[in-house]
């Protein structure tokens, strides 16, 4: 079983998180099978903004990234952020290391497309390197990616981590992809939505009750789901090891 975890920059640094999540990694490892990561650092990549002078800008849910945020962003996610995950799942006895989407090519990226705004140097996975995530599976080591990646045309680009992570779980054809979060799934009226279809979630973007940047979270579960990834859910770090959260399945009640 291989199984593609994506986290937020908002839990990074919440107390005890990284050590909890080292901890239900190694139960999962230890069934059998392999473990990815996949993580962003919105929270951390805004706070550097701000102490820089560069007002944080989004679309939907998507930083909107000109050269000197593409330049904080890299150094955040694949600097300060991607090592502080990895210490944490080498202290809970994992083996971990630590890639962004340029290192060895593992993530091509293009220029995302937006109908009504220019994201910038936003991009989106065109490409995994399948063969490299493989061999460190196979040797037990455990991926942590920032999705940082390199365009065809040697640019650099900011690809939102969800997005990454589906990409990723996609290729791998990952048996589960879980996005977590700090919230416990998808709320409606303050309440958990167990499960989503592809027409209910994009009804509930279409209504707001999926906003910001849920949606792209929501989107990019969506899009692993048709593209054959087995099990996707929106969850928080106290559901993953159970059977919470918000589970996408074609149809309600899959």
């Amino acid at each position: 079983m291989t199984r593609v975890t994506k986290i937020g920059g908002n839990e990074l640094n919440a107390p005890g998180f990284l050590a909890e999540l080292a901890g239900v990694h190694h139960e999962l490892t230890r069934l059998g099978g392999g473990a990815v990561i996949v993580h962003g650092g919105g929270q951390e990549i805004a706070t550097m903004q701000t102490r820089l002078g560069i007002e944080p800008v989004k679309v939907d849910g998507l930083r909107v990234t000109d050269a000197a945020s593409l330049d904080v962003a890299e150094m955040v996610l694949s600097g300060r952020a991607n090592k502080q995950i990895v210490r944490a799942l080498l202290a809970g006895g994992l083996d971990a290391v630590g890639l962004s989407g340029v290192d060895g090519r593992l993530l091509t990226a293009r220029q995302k497309q937006h109908p009504t705004a220019d994201l910038g140097l936003v991009g989106e996975v065109t490409a995994v390197r399948l063969t490299l995530l493989e061999r460190l599976l196979q040797m037990g080591i455990v991926p942590v990616i920032s999705p940082i990646s390199l365009g065809d045309d040697g640019q650099t680009y900011n690809v939102n981590a969800d997005e990454a992570a589906a990409a990723i779980a996609a290729a791998l054809g990952a048996d589960t992809l879980d996005f977590v979060s700090n919230v416990p799934g998808v709320l409606a009226g303050g309440k958990l939505v167990p499960h989503l279809s592809p027409a209910a979630a994009e009804a509930l973007i279409a209504d707001g009750t999926i906003a910001g940047g849920m949606i792209p979270k929501v989107r990019a579960a969506l899009d692993a789901l048709a593209r054959g990834v087995a099990s996707v859910r929106i969850v928080d770090l106290a559901g993953l090891r159970g059977n919470r959260g918000t589970v996408f399945s074609e149809s309600v009640g899959q």
